[in-house]
C-alpha cells in the first residue's frame, strides 16, 4: 500500500518506498534508450551519431515535461502537507490541462526550430539526414512524453513512484519487439522504415505509457470526486504552475543546450566522437539511476514536510540523502572506471568510438559525488519553492561553464577530444561549489539552515 503522508514515519522508509520504484522506472527508461542505440549500431556509426543529435534536439523540448513534473510534485506536495484538499485537487486538474495545451504548442515550435538546431551541431552528410528524420518522426511522440512525465509529478506528490515504473518496464519490453519490426519490417511482406523505425517504435510504446499514467492519476481518491469544470484553464493556477515550472524547465533546457555545445565541440573530431558521446551517455545514465532515484525522492519528502512546517524532518531528509548518495557514488566509481571498455563494446566494434567513450566514462566516474549533490540540491530548492536558483546554477554550470572550460581545454591546451571531457568536469566542480553556497543561503532563510 502506498503511504501518501510523508510527514510521519521513518524517513529512511519513505526514501526506500519512493526511490526504489523510481530508480527501477528510470532503469527501464534508460534501457529503453540503450535498445535504440543498439539497433542504431546495427545500421552503422552514422545512425548512432544521428540518434545522439536527434535525441538531444527532442529532449530540449522535453525539458518542459520534466519541469512540469517537478513543479506539480512540489506544489501538490506542499498542498498535501498543509492538509489543503481543495488546493491539492485544483492543482492536479489544472496541471493536466496545462500539460495538454503546452504539448500542442511545443509540437508546432519543434517543427520549425528542431531542424535548425540539428544543422547547427552537425556536418552535411548521412548522420545529419538520419538526425533530421528521427527528430521529425519523434515529434509525434512529444505529447505522450510530456504528459506522462509532467503528470507523474502528481503521483510522486502522493507517494506513488510505482505507476510510472510499471509503465516504463512494459514500454522497454515492447520497444525490444517494435524496433526490429519497424526498422527491418516483415520478410516478404513489408520492407520496414529503416532508421526512422526507431522513432516509430517510440511513438507506439510511449502512447501506452501516458494512457497508463493518466489512468493512475484519475484513480487517486480526490481526483474521483472532481468535476469536468476543474479542467477549464484557471489563469491564476496556470500562473502558479508557471512560476514553479519555468525556472526548472529553463535550467533543464540549459542542460540540453549544454549537450549541443558539447556536440558542437565534438563535431570537429568526426562522427566517431559524436557516436562515442551518445553511447557513453547511456552507460553513464545507467549507473546514475540509484542516485537519481534517491535525490528524486527527496523532493516530495521535503515538499510535504516544508508545507507542514516540520523543518527538522526537512533537514534530516537532506542529510540522509547525502549519506546514501555518497555510498552509491563510491560503488559506481570502480565499476565505471574498470568496465567502461566492455560497456562501450556492447554498442560498437569501432575502436575509435570505443576509445573515445572509455576516456569520457573514466573522467565521468570521478564526478559522481558532485552530480549527486547537485541533483539533491535542485530537489531541495524546488521543494522550498525557490526553483529560480536551479536556473542560475544551471546557467553557470551547463551554459557558461561548459562553453568556457571546453574552449580552454581544446583551444588553449590543445587536448583534443579528452579536452572536452575535462571541460565538462571543470564545469561540474565549479557548479557544485556555487550550488552549495546557494542552498545554504536559501535554507537558512526558509527553514533556519541545514544543520
Amino acid at each position: 500500500m502506498i503511504n501518501d503522508d510523508l510527514t510521519k514515519g521513518q524517513i529512511s522508509h519513505h526514501f526506500r518506498t519512493l526511490a526504489v520504484p523510481a530508480a527501477y522506472g528510470m532503469l527501464f527508461a534508460t534501457l529503453y534508450n540503450v535498445v535504440d542505440v543498439f539497433f542504431a549500431g546495427m545500421l552503422g556509426t552514422y545512425a548512432q551519431a544521428g540518434l545522439a543529435i536527434g535525441y538531444q534536439a527532442f529532449f530540449m523540448m522535453m525539458a518542459v515535461g520534466f519541469g512540469l513534473g517537478s513543479a506539480l510534485s512540489a506544489l501538490v506536495s506542499i498542498a498535501k502537507g498543509r492538509k489543503d484538499a481543495s488546493d491539492t485537487q485544483k492543482l492536479s486538474y489544472q496541471g493536466i490541462s496545462f500539460g495538454v495545451l503546452v504539448s500542442i504548442c511545443l509540437v508546432c515550435i519543434g517543427w520549425f526550430t528542431g531542424p535548425w538546431l540539428i544543422h547547427l551541431v552537425s556536418e552535411e552528410g548521412s548522420y545529419r539526414e538520419a538526425a533530421l528524420g528521427y527528430f521529425t518522426w519523434l515529434l509525434f511522440a512529444l505529447p505522450a512524453f510530456l504528459l506522462a512525465y509532467g503528470v507523474n509529478g502528481i503521483l510522486q506528490a502522493n507517494g506513488d513512484t510505482v505507476s510510472l515504473q510499471r509503465a516504463l518496464t512494459v514500454a522497454f519490453f515492447a520497444n525490444i519487439g517494435l524496433n526490429p519490426l519497424f526498422i527491418f519490417g516483415i520478410p516478404n511482406i513489408w520492407s520496414g522504415m529503416g532508421f526512422n523505425g526507431i522513432a516509430a517504435a517510440t511513438i507506439v510504446s510511449q502512447t501506452g505509457v501516458v494512457v497508463w499514467v493518466l489512468y493512475r492519476v484519475f484513480r487517486l481518491p480526490y481526483m474521483k470526486t472532481g468535476t469536468r469544470d476543474l479542467f477549464i484553464p484557471n489563469w491564476i493556477s496556470f500562473l502558479e504552475i508557471c512560476k514553479q515550472m519555468l525556472p526548472t524547465t529553463a535550467a533543464l533546457m540549459v542542460m540540453f543546450l549544454s549537450g549541443f555545445i558539447i556536440q558542437f565541440a565534438l563535431k570537429g573530431f568526426g562522427g566517431e566522437a559524436l557516436a562515442a558521446y551518445g553511447a557513453a551517455l547511456r552507460i553513464e545514465q545507467l549507473l546514475l539511476l540509484p542516485i537519481l532515484g534517491v535525490t528524486g525522492a527527496l523532493l516530495p519528502i521535503v515538499g510535504q514536510n516544508y508545507g507542514a512546517e516540520n523543518y527538522d524532518r526537512v533537514r534530516a531528509a537532506v542529510w540522509f540523502c547525502w549519506k546514501v548518495g555518497f555510498v552509491m557514488a563510491a560503488i559506481a566509481l570502480p565499476i565505471l572506471w574498470n568496465g567502461s571498455a566492455t560497456a562501450m563494446s556492447v554498442f560498437t566494434n569501432d575502436p575509435k568510438v570505443i576509445a573515445n567513450g572509455v576516456s569520457y566514462l573514466r573522467v565521468d566516474a570521478l564526478l559522481f559525488p558532485f552530480y549527486m549533490m547537485l541533483f539533491s540540491i535542485n530537489s531541495v530548492l524546488q521543494a522550498l519553492k525557490q526553483p529560480v536558483w536551479t536556473l542560475w546554477i544551471s546557467l553557470f554550470r551547463q551554459g557558461l561553464g561548459v562553453g568556457l572550460f571546453v574552449w580552454i581545454f581544446i583551444s588553449y591546451f590543445k587536448l583534443g577530444v579528452i579536452g572536452v571531457w575535462f571541460g565538462i568536469a571543470a564545469a561540474v566542480f565549479t557548479g557544485w561549489l556555487l550550488a552549495l553556497y546557494i542552498v545554504a543561503k536559501v535554507a537558512k532563510s526558509a527553514i533556519g539552515g541545514l544543520r
